[in-house]
């Protein structure tokens, strides 16, 4: 059987519509895991879904990786001592305190533009974030940017658990 040029065409545009449309519904699914970034913010999600946790990493348009949040389940049951607290903030609508990394007391090279936090959303909903920023202006634009942040709470790894 031959198709007509037409019909070749006809196809074509019909498979072209439904990859796309396929591609945009994984890419919707995608970012509904992460939280929205704002769009002025010159930042990307890139995600990783695991069975019991989801790992979103922004990156600045030259792929340098300036903030992390790991959204799970599980209590990530890390101790951050209250010597190496710095700022308050908020995420998820909870309080919480930004804490300097420990690096068992050695003082590297960009550690004071660095913070870790963890956060309990809820029962079983936990949120762990780090920041890498460059220097202390970029910290602070970080931390204002995470605290404005709002999570979907039905994209949380193991939330149905």
């Amino acid at each position: 059987m031959f198709y007509g040029e037409s019909e070749v065409k006809t196809v074509r545009t019909i498979c072209a519509a439904l990859l796309f449309a396929a591609c945009a519904s994984a890419s919707a699914q995608q970012a509904a895991q992460c939280p929205l970034l704002p769009a002025n913010s010159g930042l990307h999600w890139e995600e990783q879904q695991q069975s019991d946790f989801i790992v979103c990493k922004a990156s600045t348009e030259d792929g340098r990786t300036v903030l992390n949040m790991m959204l799970t389940a599980r209590d990530p049951d890390m101790t951050l001592s209250r010597a190496l607290r710095a700022e308050k903030g908020a995420f998820g609508g909870e309080s919480m305190h930004w804490y300097k990394l420990d690096m068992g007391g050695r003082d590297l090279p960009g550690l004071e533009s660095r913070r870790i936090t963890v956060v309990k959303l809820d029962k079983k909903r936990y949120a762990q974030i780090w920041i890498e920023a460059a220097d202390t202006s970029e910290l602070a634009s970080l931390q204002s940017l995470t605290q404005g942040l709002n999570l979907n709470p039905s994209a949380l790894a193991g939330s149905s658990n």
